[in-house]
Formats: C-alpha cells, sequence, structure tokens
C-alpha cells in the first residue's frame, strides 16, 4: 500500500500569504500588473463565504496560533451572497504540515443562511452527504467558530507556475448554534491578504514573486485574525 507520506508529498502545495495593511486595493493591483512574472486576472472576481468549524476546546485556533506543525482546518465553503441561500456548498479539510498544504473537498447540499439555520442543520447536511463514516463521526464532534466573507480576484503567471489571490473587503460574523442574527459583525476595509500558491518543484523560484512585493510574508490566517476581532474566543486556558 502507497505510504501517506508519499502521496502528501506528490500532492501538496506551497501556501505564501501576505497580510498587506498599509496599501489600498488599487495600489496592490497595480504592483500585481507591474510584477515582472507578469499575472494576469484568470477569473472573475468573486465573494468567498466559509463557516469554520472547531472543538469545544478550539483545538483548531490554538493550533494555528502556535505554529503547530501538523494542524487541520475544517471549513464550509460557497461563493456569492453571504446571507440567503448558499449553493453548491463544500465542505474542505485543509491539511498543513509545515510549509506544505493539500485540501480534501465534498460536495454539501445546498442551504439557507438566516435565522434558522443552526448547528443541527448542518450536521444533518453532513449525514446525508457523500463523505467517509469516519469523517462523519469526527464532524459531529465539531461547532460553528465563525462565519467569514470576503471578495476574491484570481492571477496567473505568464508560465503558469504561480497563483495569486487578492482578498479585499474581509467581513467577518458571530456565529453559534442556533437563532442567528449574524448582526454580531465586523468588517475590515482597511487590510488587504495576498496568496501566492504554487507547487513544490517552483520552491526554489518563490523568492523571485514574494520578494517583488513591498510587504512581508506572514503567518495570519483570516480564521484567526476573525475570532480576535471578534473577541470569540473561548475562556480556555492550557495551564
Amino acid at each position: 500500500m502507497e505510504q501517506r507520506s508519499d502521496w502528501f508529498t506528490r500532492h501538496f502545495r506551497y501556501e505564501r500569504k501576505l497580510f498587506v495593511r498599509d496599501l489600498s486595493r488599487r495600489e496592490i493591483e497595480a504592483l500585481i500588473n507591474l510584477h515582472p512574472a507578469v499575472f494576469s486576472a484568470i477569473y472573475y472576481e468573486r465573494r468567498v463565504n466559509n463557516i469554520y468549524l472547531d472543538s469545544f476546546d478550539m483545538k483548531s485556533y490554538f493550533d494555528n496560533m502556535s505554529g503547530a506543525e501538523k494542524r487541520v482546518k475544517v471549513r464550509v465553503r460557497w461563493y456569492g451572497e453571504t446571507l440567503g441561500a448558499a449553493e453548491r456548498p463544500v465542505l474542505e479539510l485543509k491539511i498543513k504540515e509545515g510549509p506544505m498544504c493539500i485540501k480534501a473537498s465534498f460536495q454539501l447540499m445546498g442551504f439557507r443562511m438566516d435565522n434558522d439555520f443552526s448547528i443541527d442543520v448542518l450536521r444533518d447536511i453532513f449525514k446525508a452527504s457523500d463523505m467517509p463514516g469516519a469523517l462523519k463521526l469526527d464532524l459531529a464532534g465539531l461547532d460553528f467558530s465563525l462565519l467569514n466573507s470576503y471578495k476574491r480576484k484570481y492571477y496567473l503567471s505568464a508560465d503558469k507556475k504561480f497563483r495569486l489571490t487578492l482578498d479585499s473587503e474581509l467581513g467577518f460574523y458571530g456565529i453559534t448554534h442556533f437563532r442567528n442574527s449574524f448582526l454580531d459583525r465586523s468588517v475590515d476595509h482597511l487590510n488587504n491578504i495576498v496568496e501566492i500558491k504554487y507547487a513544490k518543484e517552483h520552491n526554489d523560484d518563490a523568492h523571485r514573486v514574494t520578494g517583488f512585493f513591498p510587504f512581508r510574508v506572514t503567518k495570519s490566517s483570516k480564521y484567526t485574525i476573525g475570532l480576535e476581532r471578534l473577541n470569540m474566543t473561548k475562556a480556555y486556558s492550557h495551564a
């Protein structure tokens, strides 16, 4: 049987995240257009929405904050309006081992983000979906932790080695077990996030791509940023 590490090595990609505080979206777009890698838009801009799930002790959050070598982030993603009909949502498991990242995705039934949406509704959707039974059991132990959304633009370098995304208008919503009004909200119109994604074989060239930009690679994630902005982290201590 194929070893998991061999499979992972062949399918992972690198993701470099640049959290930009001092430049406007228009200024960042100008830098992208001037980049020597010759990035061009490859997809229409769209709104990305995510419901993040975490354990009762916020393991995913604390793993991220501590920089754990191996960690998993669980989210439900869809595109379009944040509230109302969520069409063609997907469960995503984002698995990280150091700088390496890989995603496993499972199609879900559509639902509505409204006052009647609850963790029980989502768990019923998981039960009815085509995914391994062991995964369904793991998901049953998770709960809502954050709802976020942002606008995303997509680019590809001329040599097709590097994908770049630009995220703006970051929105974060508090979300609880049931009867959400979605009024607990924080919107960030000032900060933007650039992500550069590429395969292992192009890692030696990556510094030329990231080095052009006048901002540094960071470990910040939209998940941890959102939780901290909303002050939603649970009163939990490892002490």
